[in-house]
């Protein structure tokens, strides 16, 4: 009787791993298509849009068309939290799967039509304010696209490897940036210099229907989570819709503003690594397009699997303890990043920049199983969306734009250096307020805030 009992839980061990990780890969597909085409704009924004659609801003410098390019991509941030609120409402109504189709698929759309942009040259102010508007658009639909993959991951992965397992859509973002940089340094090593600024650049955005349809596609078949089918149970049962943002608010404040401010830190330093420094390479090193871009594809390829490690040690000495030698590691790696970046050598630029996003994927991978472990079910997507997307308007949206303008105003990188440590130091005790949640049960989560508001 006990071999028969140990081959059926072996058999459903099996199972359990073939699901999670059917799951995982419709995740990560739908996240490198998003963050493919939310990158790729990113690495435009100094390489194509600051001539093409802004050529005449500010003082005519070539850094202020940078500064517009840059605020028109901190819109694309503006908009996350908007789509992080109406996913979030939504997905915790209706579920995780229907709402990522959704954001897929509007993100799609959205970036293909920026390639169809006509330049300022051609029709003036309403090339900007198209791209504006399609920056929005995208913007809104990846707001709602981290949450839902995330605590898609989440919530079908058992309690003692749901960092390990959450760290794989977290790394899905590098793979799409390795993406969008494979793609654009393709096309810059095909093309000469004017064609690609001309018309080479669209394809890249054209291409991203493809990789859309795949995403859809492998997405198309994924279950809800055992933990929602069964928060859904509870709701039909009480004739009562999940909880929104405000109720996030109301009962699970300290868990939302400091689950929001841990992420800052990392995230500016994040965006000073593969925004930021594009356009310090371009101008003060005069890297060429195509060595910019070979340095993001490598660091980006070193980050995607050091992102799944740091996940897998997040699981072992807990969330906390792996965020803060991430962030001890960012310290230290900061005042000496731009000192790498000025040597003008290709390996000592990439070392520079992998050892960044080292520690910033310690402090990173394991963020979707914390936002995963605060809330409870009937307004999770609600509250880690609000999260994550309101810390990256404070971060990454602004990092780029506030470094370009530091960088122009005392023509030197030591600013940038306080600003960063600055928000480190806000993200640090920011943890330090949260409790440790590895290896917490979702249910165990649910049972507390039933008991709490019953």
């Amino acid at each position: 009787m006990e071999a028969v009992n140990q081959v059926a839980a072996t058999e459903t061990a099996q199972e359990d791993k073939s699901s999670i990780k059917k799951v995982v890969g419709a995740a990560m597909a739908g996240t490198i298509a998003e963050w493919y085409e939310f990158f790729i704009y990113g690495i435009a924004s100094t390489l194509v849009f600051s001539k093409l659609f802004f050529p005449i801003m500010g003082d005519g410098s070539v850094l202020m068309g940078i500064v517009a390019a840059f605020a028109t991509y901190a819109v694309g941030f503006l908009a996350r939290p908007l789509g992080g609120l109406v996913f979030g409402h939504f997905g915790d109504k209706y579920g995780r799967k229907r709402l990522l189709q959704i954001s897929l698929i509007m993100v799609g759309v959205a970036t293909f039509l920026m390639g169809c942009i006509p330049s300022y040259e051609s029709i003036g102010y309403a090339a900007p304010i198209c791209l504006v508007l399609l920056r929005f658009i995208q913007g809104f639909a990846v707001g709602g696209e981290w949450g839902g993959a995330m605590l898609l991951v989440g919530e079908h992965s058992p309690e003692h490897q749901r960092g390990f397992w959450t760290s794989f859509p977290q790394a899905a973002a590098c793979a799409g940036n390795v993406l969008a940089s494979l793609v654009l340094l393709s096309l810059s090593a095909l093309l000469v210099a004017e064609d690609f600024l001309a018309w080479g650049w669209r394809i890249a955005f054209w291409l991203s229907a493809i990789i859309v349809f795949i995403g859809y596609y492998i997405r198309k078949n994924v279950e809800e989570s055992d933990v929602f089918k069964e928060q859904l149970k509870r709701q039909e049962e009480k004739v009562k819709a999940a909880a929104g943002i405000k109720e996030v608010l109301k009962h699970y404040p300290k868990q939302a503003i400091c689950g929001m401010l841990m992420r800052v830190g990392e995230n500016s330093a994040y965006y000073i690594i593969v925004v930021f420094s594009i356009a310090y390479l371009s101008i003060k090193m005069q890297f060429s397009y195509s060595t910019i871009l070979a340095l993001l594809l490598c660091a980006n390829a070193f980050q995607f699997f050091s992102m799944i490690s740091c996940g897998y040690l997040s699981d072992k000495i807990g969330r906390k303890l792996t965020m803060y030698i991430g962030y001890a590691g960012l310290i230290v790696w900061i005042p000496f990043y731009f000192y790498g970046l000025n040597t003008g050598e290709f390996l000592i630029v990439l070392f520079s920049m992998c050892f960044g996003l080292l520690f910033q994927g310690m402090c990173y991978a394991g963020q979707g199983a914390v936002l995963a472990e605060i809330f409870p079910t009937r307004m999770r997507y609600s509250g880690s969306s609000f999260c994550y997307q309101i810390s990256s308007i404070l971060a990454g949206s602004i990092a780029p734009m506030i470094a370009t303008l530091l960088w122009k105003k005392f023509d030197s990188t030591l600013p940038i250096t306080f600003y960063i440590l600055f928000v480190i130091a806000i993200s640090i005790v920011a943890i330090f307020m949260l409790k440790e949640t590895g290896g917490r049960s979702l249910r165990e989560v649910d049972h507390e805030d039933l008991k709490k508001h019953a």
